[in-house]
């Protein structure tokens, strides 16, 4: 029996309270992970001053303090995934994903088996070369306009396409930040990293499986939340708060700036446009003067239009329905559409108002969609979360701005001029280089990922001003932030007392069952908590656990890093679940619906394949 040593005791309490803040995020989970390396950083030091009185000895989770309390930041786990941000981004600006979308649309039309075929075939294979998180993002806008074009509910592809983003990333060691980590820790614990194409045979499989499933009883157990559509007023279901009304010759709207007499109001109403003499006007709209007979098109509800009408001396405008088309006769392009936020948004905890959305941007916001939820009154003051849909209507100009701005997702494809499609040979070729040297072992894969990065930079594939935005910084630090937990877990001997419950099942379970459960905890943990943290916690005791038993550490590791990457049964798992959560309309028992059985069958699929590839 391993003894529980007073540092066990402070890495489980520390590992307890990081479970609760990661579940429930009161916080962004790479500021918990900062907390945690801090909380561990703090002991060492403290527990000095107790020697004597409350402690026989000091607690001692680093070697070298405080360079192994800070080791995150110098990881070539944290590197390389810094790295490969840079590396997808600058094939994402050149356009070549969108070029491959489009010769989908034909393919598909209006099939559902076609277009989950092209989804899953498309996002899978991506995944496996540049983070699945931003293919997810990049190929969102292209799957919700195949459904429109086809006549199909978007939710009938969208969480599909999350799921085969993250068996699509297991094709390769750069598929996910996880992977890369994973790599890290097993090269620390038992010295053998993974190679680039590891287990790129058993991903290969993974994702024929998964590909099957959602095809088959996945798309069948998939909910249609969101009805086919050709207009998002309806989708919605706007009806009953778009109107227009007119002002009234003795109005005491007359002579008023727009901002004063309408936006700065209690009433709950937002201007959406201006119609004066046939000239439609949007935003900006605040310092224009009210005429008699101007027309406005509203989003209120219909007990404040009531009063509004009284009050303001307006008057409805009869036989109008104020529908997409209506709202786009602005402008030639699109004026209505839908806008995610995305993750590591600064709109994340904001409101609408606090945020100076409508100033920030020119644009107004008509609904406010979360999961299954739509919200039409009073979101002016509501947090927003990560996930949640918008129904914006802007400026062509305004819609351009937020498609490329990185703290919202625009859920259709928007016409861009500002793709560098010469740049395509160069950065593909820049990638296949990178994963080539690194495949080859001529040069570490941390080494050949930072001069991809830097290589782009050098062809102009992405200029010197947008490397800092290519970089998912949450991810950055909350790698830095988890990476000294797994070395304390091992150097307390938390991970060692751990290992000896779970070896435990030994006596009554084969080899291959002990391995299914380290697979199916991992599993639930990923859903519950970030996959990062999962292997964090997971890769040292799975790593006791064999060594004690005398079985093959490494395809320990295998099961905890494929598991790590399987968060199908909850939208706060995975942040592409998040991404797909609002524009599918879905509810939280969806993906456990969904999701549920595929974790099953990839956990007899994975440790069965583990075994025939590996050994035990």
């Amino acid at each position: 029996m391993v003894s529980i040593a007073p540092g066990v005791l402070v890495v489980f309490a520390v590992v307890v309270v990081a479970l609760v803040l990661f579940v429930t995020e009161p916080v962004p989970v790479d500021i918990t992970a900062i907390g945690v390396m801090m909380a561990l950083m703090l002991v060492q030091p403290f527990s000095q001053v107790l020697v004597g009185s409350v402690l026989a000895e000091p607690i001692v989770f680093f070697e070298d303090y405080p360079a192994d309390a800070l080791s995150g930041f110098s990881s070539t786990a944290t590197l390389t995934v810094l790295a490969m941000f840079v590396l997808s981004d600058g094939v994402q600006r050149t356009g070549v994903i969108q070029l491959v979308s489009a010769k989908i649309s034909p393919f598909t039309e209006d099939s559902l088996f076609r277009q989950l075929g092209a989804t899953i075939g498309v996002v899978g294979p991506i995944s496996g070369f540049i983070n699945n998180t931003a293919a997810v993002a990049i190929l969102l806008p292209m799957v919700t306009d195949l459904a429109e074009r086809g006549g199909t509910s978007p939710s009938k592809l969208l969480l599909p396409l999350s799921y085969a983003s993250m068996f699509g990333g297991m094709l390769t060691l750069i598929g996910t930040s996880t992977n890369i980590l994973a790599s890290e820790l097993s090269g620390r614990l038992i010295g053998r990293t993974f190679t680039m194409f590891e287990f790129t045979a058993l991903g290969a499989l993974v994702s024929v499986v998964g590909a099957a499933y959602l095809l088959t009883i996945g798309q069948w157990l998939t909910p249609e939340r969101i009805k086919p559509r050709a207009d998002l007023t309806e989708e919605f279901e706007m009806a009953e708060y778009l109107t227009e009304v007119v002002v009234r010759e003795d109005s005491p709207l007359v002579g008023q700036q727009v901002q004063r007499a309408l936006v700065e109001t209690e009433f709950d109403v937002d201007l959406i446009q201006l119609i004066r003499e046939g000239e439609v006007f949007l935003e900006p709209l605040g310092p224009k003067e009210i005429h008699a007979g101007d027309v406005f098109a509203l989003r209120t509800d219909r007990d404040t239009l009531i009063e509004l009408l009284d009050v303001e001396g307006l008057d409805l405008v009869p036989n109008v329905t104020v529908d997409e088309e209506e709202l786009e006769a602005g402008e030639e392009g699109q004026n209505l559409v839908e806008v995610v936020v995305a993750p590591g948004s600064f709109l994340v905890g904001e409101s609408l108002v606090s945020a100076g959305f409508r100033q920030r941007y020119d644009a107004t916001v008509l609904a406010l969609r979360r999961g299954g939820e739509t919200i039409h009154r009073r979101m002016d003051n509501i947090p927003l979360r990560v996930g949640d849909t918008l129904l914006v209507q802007a400026t062509t100009n305004s819609i351009e701005r937020l498609d490329v701005n990185r703290n919202f997702i625009v859920a259709q494809e928007i016409e861009r001029s500002d793709y560098r499609e010469e740049k395509i040979p160069v950065a593909v070729g820049i990638v296949a280089a990178v994963v080539a040297v690194a495949a080859l072992d001529i040069l570490p894969i941390v080494v050949s990922a930072l001069a991809g990065a830097l290589a782009m930079i050098a062809t102009r594939c992405l200029r010197p001003t947008e490397l800092y935005d290519a970089v998912q910084w949450d991810i950055v630090f909350l790698l830095a932030g988890v990476i000294p937990l797994g070395i304390a877990m091992e150097t307390s001997g938390a991970a060692a007392l751990l290992a000896e419950f779970v070896v435990r099942t030994g006596d009554v379970l084969p080899m291959i069952g002990v391995l299914a459960v380290f697979y199916l905890v991992t599993a639930l943990l990923t859903n519950l908590i970030s996959n990062n943290a999962s292997v964090v916690l997971m890769i040292p005791v799975a790593v006791e656990a064999a060594q004690t038993l005398g079985s093959n550490a490494f395809s320990f590791i295998l099961a905890v890093t494929f598991a790590a990457s399987t968060a199908f049964m909850t939208p706060v798992g995975y942040q592409t679940n998040l991404f797909v959560y609002g524009p599918g309309g879905y509810r939280f028992t969806d993906y456990l619906r969904v999701g549920g059985p595929l974790q099953l069958i990839f956990a007899v699929v994975t440790t069965a394949g583990i075994a025939a590839f590996w050994g035990l």
